[in-house]
């Protein structure tokens, strides 16, 4: 391992920042940049406060030209919390236009939903991953909210409330309740759960987030972020009373005005269940 690489590794294991999956997700990504400083654009820093901007211009020129726009972000955020971390924040430009990194181009109308998931989860072996991705179906939770959810606390009868731990960037929300199979899932995690979250109370969340990529691998359902945009779906039809663009409903432009009434504020009501602030964000439904 390269002195840079395990001094970043020693930093990020000093600055445990974010939820796990961000975390190993730092981690990677800091220990390719030390690899593509030191092979690909051979520089040599000896530890980790060598950084300069001449570096990061040659990554930055480096990504552009082997990785999409979204990586290239992703891979900026991590060289400015490397910054930030080692007193040099102004290493780093504050936005990524300064870096002539543009805007992420999303695929809007190609659908990744999926659809009528029991089958696979029926192939899942270990029974708080299945509850997860019923809960994942049912709700259009993320992987960890379904994990962390305490669903005996969240239950209020006509909704589901999320606390901010257990939600991305601390964001609660509620979602309603609206259907008998709903209900179901929901009574049948309470039972699971038998009053505490969908993790087994002998496993670590690191540990249940290794299981849950096991069995959902084995399973065939390896990108469950698919049930939210099914969940995103199905909510926009019955908020509308049309199918979503990505479902092979009509295009915006081809809307009465009454209609585009109606697609906005579904998106807004959607949004506010997924749990982002932006409308964007329900690229799940297409435009």
């Amino acid at each position: 391992m390269l002195d840079l690489e395990y001094g970043l590794l020693q930093l990020t294991r000093q600055h445990r920042d974010g939820s796990y999956g961000t975390q190993r997700e730092r981690r990677r990504t800091l220990s390719l940049v030390a690899r593509q400083l030191y092979r690909t654009l051979n520089y040599r820093l000896p530890n980790i406060r060598s950084l300069k901007p001449k570096h990061v211009a040659a990554l930055v020129a480096l990504w552009k030209n082997t990785v999409s726009v979204a990586t290239q972000k992703n891979r900026i955020a991590a060289l400015r919390w490397w910054a930030d971390k080692v007193g040099k924040r102004n290493i780093v430009p504050t936005t990524n236009a300064q870096l002539g990194v543009g805007k992420r181009a999303y695929r809007f109308n190609v659908s990744k939903a999926i659809h009528h998931p029991e089958l696979a989860i029926q192939r899942v072996k270990d029974p708080h991953v299945a509850m997860g991705l019923r809960l994942q179906e049912a709700f259009g939770l993320r992987r960890a909210e379904a994990m962390k959810l305490r669903p005996s606390q969240a239950d209020h009868g006509h909704y589901l409330e999320l606390k901010s731990a257990w939600c991305k960037g601390g964001r609660p929300r509620v979602i309603p309740i609206r259907t008998a199979q709903q209900r179901a899932v929901l009574d049948q995690a309470k039972a699971l759960a038998r009053g505490g979250s969908l993790m087994p109370s002998h496993k670590s969340y690191r540990e249940q987030v290794h299981t849950w990529e096991y069995q959902t691998t084995r399973a065939g359902l390896s990108h469950t972020h698919g049930l939210r945009h099914a969940y995103a779906q199905q909510r926009y039809f019955e908020l509308t009373g049309f199918k979503a663009p990505a479902a092979g409903g009509p295009r915006r432009f081809a809307l009465s005005t009454d209609q585009q009434r109606l697609d906005t504020a579904a998106r807004v009501q959607i949004a506010e269940e997924l749990g982002h602030s932006r409308i964007a964000i329900t690229h799940y439904l297409g435009r």
